[in-house]
């Protein structure tokens, strides 16, 4: 059995989005060839957040952002990248502070399909329920659907985390790290980075590893609040 985290983390066992006003700060970033390789989330008027695995080692000329669709494969405005920060203390062998800022050369154009999302400040502990989304897998081996999904899943303490990944992965598990699970069946995915775990009218954490996938391991995410200073002083 596969037991080594994946780092490039569909929402399986999700559901399909009937618009892209469902989910307004989602946004996709794709390569030059508009192939989708890591979701983002809509954080400033230029400005989305994703994990810094997804776009280490791209220059911005190889990156676009593709906001206002709910579908992978048609619909949404394009955009060129002019910077791309990844967090200093990144690491690419631990997946420590995965977490990374582009901004776009135009500003987005605000509407019922495009819109920004809060910057998580509060320490969400376990037992509440966020929503993420992505346009990942949705089984491990599997496609891209075209459709987003989505998926209610159940935040864990970091504690709890640790007990349900093996002695090496639990030591994956910063105190900067946030975790979800609900059951088997049910998770993220490749394809899924980078992209948006949501409660309420703010972002908490962004999908950095899983063991693939939904196979009863919690997924873990980089805590929003953890980089929230950072992520200000860069946008």
């Amino acid at each position: 059995m596969d037991d080594n985290p994946e780092f490039q983390s569909r929402v399986v066992g999700g559901t399909s989005a009937t618009s892209a006003a469902q989910f307004p700060y989602q946004a996709s970033l794709r390569t030059a060839a508009n192939a989708h390789f890591c979701g983002a989330t809509i954080i400033g008027t230029r400005t989305v957040l994703s994990a810094a695995h997804c776009t280490v080692g791209r220059g911005v000329g190889a990156v676009r952002v593709v906001v206002g669709t709910h579908l992978r494969l048609s619909g949404g405005l394009s955009h060129a990248v002019n910077r791309i920060v990844n967090h200093p203390s990144y690491n690419a062998n631990t997946i420590a502070f995965d977490v990374s800022i582009v901004q776009t050369t135009a500003t987005f154009t605000f509407n019922n399909n495009v819109r920004q999302i809060g910057i998580g400040s509060a320490m969400v502990g376990g037992g509440v329920t966020a929503i993420v989304s992505g346009w990942g897998q949705t089984a491990h081996p599997g496609s891209l659907p075209n459709a987003l999904q989505w998926a209610q899943l159940t935040v864990l303490t970091n504690a709890n985390c640790r007990s349900r990944h093996s002695a090496g992965n639990a030591q994956l598990v910063f105190d900067h790290k946030i975790c979800t699970f609900t059951r088997v069946g049910q998770g993220i995915c490749m394809g899924d980075s980078g992209g948006p775990l949501v409660i309420g009218s703010n972002v908490i954490g962004i999908p950095s590893w899983v063991i693939p996938c939904a196979r009863g391991f919690p997924d873990v995410y980089d805590r929003v609040s953890s980089h929230r200073n950072w992520i200000i002083s860069v946008m």
